[in-house]
C-alpha cells in the first residue's frame, strides 16, 4: 500500500528522484508511473521506495508491485518546465530589497527564486502566471530564474544599480483629512525612478514623478502624524511628517451665478460652509482657474472653461472633498436670422430672431440700443419689440454664454405721397394711376379707400397702380411699406355722361 510520495510532482523530461512511503514494500519487482515503468527503483525498507520517474505527461498513477500484487496508486503530475517572459521592475538597488513580479507559464509550485545565484530574500507565487518576490543584495545585472518541478526556467535581466538614496526635504501641504483623497507635493533629490511613496506604511494612493525633485502623491486614509517616505532604486529616504487632521468636511448650499460661457472667465460665488482651509475648487475634474476663500460660508471662484452642459463643482479641504452643486456651461448664442428684417424708425413692431442657445437670454439689442422689450420663446427663437431707429443696424442677443453674431436691420422711414396722375378716372376698374412721393420702394399695398389695388413700384419716388371699381366720388389713396402707412391722396371716381 503507497500513502505517499515526495515531491508529488516532476519534469516532462523524467529524471525526477520520487520518495515512496507506505507498507509491505517487500521484494517489490516493479514501480510504474501510470503504465510505464519507472527508469530505476531501490526499495529502502518495508516502508519506502526511491524511483526515478521515466518521462511522461499529464497526472498518472504511481503502483508497486510485489508478491502480494499491486498497491493502490498515488497521483503525480508531469509539470511542464517554468518559462519567464517579463521582470517589473528592471533594476534596483545594490541593497536588495525591491519587490519584483515576474510573468510567464507553469510557475505553480516554484521551489525557487534566484537572483543570479543568490536566493530571493522572499516570494509568493501568485498564480500559474505571476510571482512577486524581494529582491536580494546584489550587483551588476543577474539573471532570474524560477525553479519548479518542472526544471529551472529561463532567466530575465535584472540590473542592481548605484543609484543615490532619496531625499525628501519637504512636503506641501503638510496635513490633511483622514479620509486621505488629497494632492501632496513632495519635494527634495534623488526622485528619479522611484518605485513607492508611503505614508507611514501605508501606499499612497497613487503617485507621479515630476521630475527628479518633486514627486505629486495622494494620500491615502491615516491617522495622526506619519513620516513620508520615497522609495527609489538607490534605498528609501527619510521621512518628512505629515499630519491627518479630522476637520469637518466642506458643504456646499449654492452657486452664482449657476451658469456661463464654455470659454470660462467668469466668477462665480460659492455659499456653504466650513469652507475655511479650502485647498481646490474644481468644476468636474477641471480645477478653478482660480479661487479665493472669503469666509468660512463663503468662495469666489473663476470658471474655467468647458464643455456644454452641467458639471459639479465641489472643494476641497483639509477634512475632505465637499458634495457637488450643478454649474451649466453654455454654449455662444448664435443668430441666423431677424424676420422682418425691416421696420419703421419709430420701432414699435415685432420681430422674430431665430437661431441657437438662446435660452436665458438676458438683453437683446438693435444696434446699440436695447428690445423695447424681448421673450424667449425657445432655445432657438426670441420675439423682440424694435425700439427707435435708423438706417441697417445689426442685431445682438447676450446670455450667459455671451454675445452672438449680428443680424441685419433695416429702419425704413414712413412712406410721402405727392401727387396722383391723373387724379381722376371711371368707374370702372382699368385706369392706370402713377403715384409720387418718396420711400416707396419696399410697398407692400396700394390701398384706393379701403380696396387694395394691384401696383408695381418702379423706383423710390413712384408706383404705378391699377384703380379698382368703385362708386362715384372721392377716395383716400395710401400706401403701406414696413415703415408704415403714407399720407393720403385724392382721387375721383366720375360717373360716363348720360345722353
Amino acid at each position: 500500500m503507497i500513502s505517499s510520495v515526495t515531491p508529488a510532482a516532476g519534469s516532462t523530461g523524467g529524471g525526477t528522484l520520487v520518495t515512496l512511503t507506505g507498507s509491505n514494500f517487500i521484494q517489490p519487482s516493479a514501480v510504474r508511473f501510470g503504465p510505464i515503468l519507472a527508469t530505476s527503483f531501490t526499495a529502502v525498507s518495508a516502508t519506502q521506495i526511491t524511483a526515478v520517474a521515466p518521462p511522461g505527461n499529464g497526472t498518472v498513477q504511481i503502483t508497486v508491485t510485489t508478491q502480494g500484487g499491486t498497491s493502490n496508486g498515488v497521483a503525480y503530475s508531469y509539470a511542464g518546465a517554468p518559462a519567464l517572459t517579463g521582470i517589473t521592475p528592471t533594476t534596483g538597488p545594490a541593497s536588495g530589497g525591491t519587490v519584483i513580479t515576474l510573468t510567464g507559464t507553469n510557475l505553480l509550485a516554484a521551489t525557487a527564486v534566484r537572483f543570479g545565484a543568490a536566493n530571493a530574500t522572499t516570494f509568493t507565487v501568485v498564480s500559474a502566471t505571476q510571482i512577486t518576490a524581494v529582491a536580494p543584495p546584489g550587483s551588476g545585472t543577474v539573471q532570474v530564474t524560477v525553479t519548479g518541478p518542472g526544471g529551472t526556467s529561463n532567466g530575465v535581466a535584472y540590473g542592481y544599480v548605484s543609484a543615490p538614496v532619496p531625499v525628501v526635504s519637504g512636503v506641501s501641504p503638510g496635513q490633511g483629512p483622514a479620509v486621505g483623497g488629497n494632492t501632496v507635493t513632495l519635494t527634495g533629490s534623488g526622485f528619479t525612478g522611484a518605485t513607492a511613496v508611503r505614508f507611514g506604511s501605508a501606499p499612497a494612493s497613487s503617485f507621479t514623478v515630476v521630475s527628479a525633485t518633486q514627486i505629486t502623491a495622494v494620500a491615502p486614509p491615516g491617522s495622526g502624524t506619519v513620516q513620508v517616505t520615497v522609495t527609489g532604486p538607490g534605498g528609501t529616504s527619510n521621512g518628512v511628517a505629515y499630519g491627518y487632521v479630522s476637520a469637518p468636511v466642506p458643504v456646499l448650499t449654492s452657486v452664482s451665478p449657476g451658469q456661463g460661457p464654455v470659454g470660462g472667465g467668469n466668477t462665480v460665488t460659492l455659499t456653504g460652509s466650513d469652507l475655511t482651509g479650502v485647498t481646490a475648487v474644481t468644476f468636474g475634474s477641471t480645477p478653478a482657474a482660480s479661487f479665493s476663500v472669503v469666509s468660512a460660508t463663503q468662495i469666489t471662484a473663476v470658471a474655467p472653461p468647458g464643455a456644454t452642459g452641467p458639471v459639479q463643482i465641489t472643494v476641497t479641504g483639509p477634512g475632505g472633498t465637499s458634495n457637488g452643486v450643478t454649474y451649466f456651461y453654455v454654449g455662444v448664442p448664435t443668430l441666423t436670422g431677424a424676420a422682418p428684417a425691416v421696420g419703421p424708425v419709430a420701432g414699435g413692431n415685432t420681430v422674430t430672431l431665430t437661431g441657437t442657445n438662446l435660452l436665458g437670454a438676458t438683453a437683446v439689442r438693435f444696434g446699440s440700443t436695447p428690445a423695447s422689450s424681448f421673450t424667449v420663446v425657445s432655445a432657438t427663437q426670441i420675439t423682440a419689440v424694435a425700439p427707435p431707429g435708423s438706417g441697417t443696424v445689426q442685431i445682438t442677443a447676450v446670455t450667459p454664454g455671451g454675445t452672438s453674431n449680428g443680424v441685419a436691420y433695416t429702419y425704413v422711414a414712413v412712406p410721402v405721397l405727392s401727387s396722383l396722375s391723373p387724379t381722376e378716372g371711371p368707374l370702372n376698374a382699368g385706369t392706370t394711376v402713377t403715384l409720387f412721393g418718396s420711400g416707396l420702394t419696399t410697398t407692400s399695398t396700394v390701398l384706393f379707400g379701403t380696396t387694395p389695388a394691384s401696383f408695381t413700384v418702379a423706383s423710390d419716388i413712384w408706383v404705378t397702380a391699377i384703380a379698382p371699381s368703385g362708386p362715384a366720388g372721392p377716395v383716400n389713396v395710401r400706401v403701406t411699406t414696413p415703415g408704415g402707412t403714407s399720407n393720403s391722396l385724392v382721387y375721383t371716381r366720375v360717373a360716363a355722361p348720360g345722353i
